[in-house]
């Protein structure tokens, strides 16, 4: 040391705007792990001077409640494990289902409400308002009680020549039943849907190279279906059905759907569209009107050119948005427990009623969900990811 120059280094150094950031952070991570610390060790002190037992070891045992639908084998006597599977199950299955019909049907609206025709524009826009500014579970008990206002199943209503019937105890319509040939037909689909993907490279491919398009739509229909179709006819093309058929005070066979179940996710659908379709209306609007003009002076139809040119550049602006719709219709789906539809919060409320593991259970469902929502946002960023324009 000579002058005490590394000294005053130093103290240059720890008076630097990065070393203060370094140090102001580094203190905010501790204070958040002393008030972790403290919350977690009280609640275990509490815990055990109340002898209330924690753990996860409840799972393992019998659950002894039942729930009406479930997509894996389920019994009263199954442990509260798989009961919580079947709920995780049963909001993945909601989810899943109306995130699709709600991309659909809210893109059609959101397209419609810029529609030059006054009624088409008039009508959903006025969906749209009334949707949005009506509670969703107030939608629910009202799509639930107009299900079950209905008649019973002695005076189902019979539609599409008695292959469907409509009652109070939901809806029941025919399905085909299986042969092992459908299985290899399913099979060959697959394998045509993969093939129409490096079609679809090829064709790109292809245009980069040469600037001429490859034709894509007769040669994927031709793979997805040709040949599923060809042993399906050189099988004696074997489709049976399975139809419903009135037994006793129920309707039995075929496929059904209960009341709680078409509620919630026509509740849920109908209710994210109408914020989907102000995130479509809004992304279309976005793109400079200069690019539907070049369109019409190309001699492009407004159909062509809205799927095109509009909704290409649109999307890019769509896709955030949309995100955060798919993330909000998962997340109320929890409020199915108002019809009586069995999820995930409804399970783990009846397993937290029974064993008294509150922590344990508030915890597992915060991190199904927490997960669900990660994943739905990492995918979404992916696809983001892939639509974006890349700098040359």
């Amino acid at each position: 040391m000579v002058g005490g120059r590394p000294a005053l280094g130093a103290l240059a150094w720890f008076g630097g705007r990065g070393a203060r950031a370094i140090l102001y952070q580094g203190l905010v991570i501790a204070a958040i792990v002393a008030l972790g610390y403290y919350l977690v060790s009280n609640t275990l002190e509490n815990l055990a001077s109340r002898n209330i037992a924690t753990g996860f070891t409840f799972l393992d045992r019998e659950a002894g409640f039942p729930i009406a639908e479930h997509a894996i084998d389920y019994t009263p006597e199954s442990s509260y494990g798989r009961a919580y599977l079947v709920g995780i199950l049963n909001t993945l299955q909601v989810s899943v289902i109306g995130i699709v019909l709600a991309t659909i049907l809210g893109t059609v609206i959101g397209i419609a409400r810029l529609s030059s025709n006054w009624l088409i524009a008039w009508l959903a826009s006025s969906y749209i308002e009334v949707m949005r500014n009506i509670p969703l579970i107030l939608q629910l008990f009202f799509w639930y009680g107009l299900i079950l206002a209905l008649p019973g199943p002695r005076e189902a209503l019979e539609i599409i020549g008695g292959n469907v019937y409509l009652s109070n105890r939901g809806f029941a319509f025919a399905l085909p039943a299986f042969d092992a040939v459908h299985r290899w037909a399913l099979i060959f689909v697959a394998v045509g849907l993969m093939g129409t993907l490096a079609l679809r490279f090829f064709s790109r491919w292809r245009q980069a190279r040469t600037g001429r398009t490859f034709p894509l739509f007769w040669p994927s229909v031709a793979l997805v279906l040709g040949p599923a179709t060809i042993l399906f006819v050189a099988a004696g093309a074997p489709l049976a059905w399975e139809r419903p058929a009135l037994s006793g005070f129920n309707i039995v066979g075929g496929g059904r759907l209960s009341p709680e179940f078409f509620a919630l996710v026509f509740g849920l659908t109908t209710y994210t569209a109408a914020y989907i379709a102000e995130v479509v209306r809004a992304g279309i609007l976005a793109v400079p009107k200069g690019q539907s003009e070049a369109a019409h002076a190309l001699g492009l139809r407004r159909s062509h050119a809205l799927r095109l040119v509009i909704l290409p550049q649109a999307l890019r602006l769509i896709v955030p948005p949309a995100t955060n719709q798919y993330l909000n219709l998962t997340k109320n789906s929890s409020l199915a427990v108002g019809i009586g539809y069995q999820e995930l919060v409804s399970v783990g409320n009846t397993t937290i009623n029974q064993t008294g593991q509150a922590i344990e259970g508030i915890a597992m469902i915060m991190a199904v969900y927490l997960t669900i929502s990660l994943t739905i946002s990492a995918g979404m960023n992916l696809y983001n990811r892939h639509i974006a324009l890349k700098g040359r």
